[in-house]
């Protein structure tokens, strides 16, 4: 079973300045900058690194699934997150947007084409992305496909979805939340989260991390304590997530359907001709494999692995060398 490439260091990191035009009536352009960073071979095969949330951002073990002898490794934090200022703003922070600043990185590095690689969150703006720029793309490696559906933001945060698989983790995230929200909570678990009332959001915040690391270590018991939710390696720590923002970010775009008007299952006619890897853990309790399958059905050329007994985790070791395989075999094409 093959594992991550050994840590590497950046050979260049910087920011860079991303300022949108405004129409009449919008708020003003807000001056975000792009943290980003390449790693690797700078004359390999052109890649970049899409993480997850939305609201997360990128880790050293990120750099870790390409052969650096062979791959351009491109990452960048996206608007909004990780080391990108402002830290958390949200002000002209959509998925066009998004698109629009990998454009600019690309066009700014200098690169014709790109392999895409982004799990979750990742791989939608993948889609995304290749959608509107597909004579930039040269491959694209999903894993844990979400396609932003009503029903698969729903199969988080309503009573309709995991919570019929975890439902006592499910009861103790909406318990105290107002009786005609608990069904829908997304938009009050969002308002206590920003709310200005410490020990509210606090307690949400709390809530909503055990929520999701029941999902997220489906193999693992997970108790009430603080766990962080993103280890680079291994079982959860007993380490909080202090930063809230990832979470914010991540509610902010749940509650505006991820600011995708055209549906990805749509969007697929016009890429089918890019040569694409779908990884997916059967056992995905945050993306669940129908997803995956779905994208599978509207793209018989994509090719789909359902890995047996994995879940959501990028680094789980079944998920890992399914993935180091795929850019393996996408550097020897």
């Amino acid at each position: 079973m093959l594992s991550l490439y050994p840590a590497i260091e950046p050979f260049d990191h910087y920011y860079l300045n991303v300022t949108n035009d405004t129409a009449a009536g919008e708020e003003p352009a807000v001056a975000h900058q792009l943290y980003i960073e390449q790693c690797g071979n700078p004359l390999g095969i052109p890649v970049v690194f899409l993480h997850g949330g939305p609201g997360s951002g990128c880790r050293p073990a990120h750099r870790c699934y390409f052969d650096p002898a062979l791959y351009h490794i491109i990452l960048f934090d996206q608007r909004g997150c990780g080391r990108s200022r402002p830290h958390g703003s949200l002000a002209q922070n959509t998925s066009a947007h998004l698109i629009e600043d990998m454009e600019l990185i690309r066009q700014h590095i200098g690169i014709e084409k790109w392999l895409l690689f982004g799990g979750s969150w990742g791989a939608t703006l993948a889609l995304y992305y290749a959608y509107h720029f597909a004579e930039h793309v040269s491959g694209l490696i999903l894993r844990g496909v979400f396609l932003a559906r009503k029903q698969d933001i729903d199969w988080v945060y309503s009573d309709n979805g995991a919570a019929k698989i975890f439902p006592d983790a499910w009861s103790h995230l909406v318990a105290d939340l107002p009786c005609l929200q608990q069904a829908q909570p997304l938009s009050e678990i969002y308002q206590q989260l920003t709310s200005t009332d410490a020990k509210l959001s606090s307690d949400i915040f709390t809530k909503l991390q055990y929520w999701e690391a029941s999902l997220i270590y489906w193999q693992e018991l997970v108790s009430l304590e603080e766990v962080n939710l993103e280890p680079v390696t291994g079982k959860p720590s007993l380490i909080k997530a202090a930063d809230k923002t990832p979470a914010i970010i991540q509610l902010y775009y749940s509650m505006n359907k991820c600011f995708i008007a055209t549906p990805l299952l749509e969007c697929v006619d016009t890429i089918r001709q890019i040569p694409t890897t779908i990884i997916h853990g059967r056992h995905d309790m945050v993306c669940p494999l129908e997803q995956a399958w779905q994208l599978k059905q509207h793209w018989p050329e994509a090719q789909l692995s359902i890995i047996e007994m994995a879940g959501h985790l990028a680094n789980e070791p079944k998920i890992i060398d399914a993935l180091i395989n795929a850019t393996n075999d996408f550097a020897m094409r």
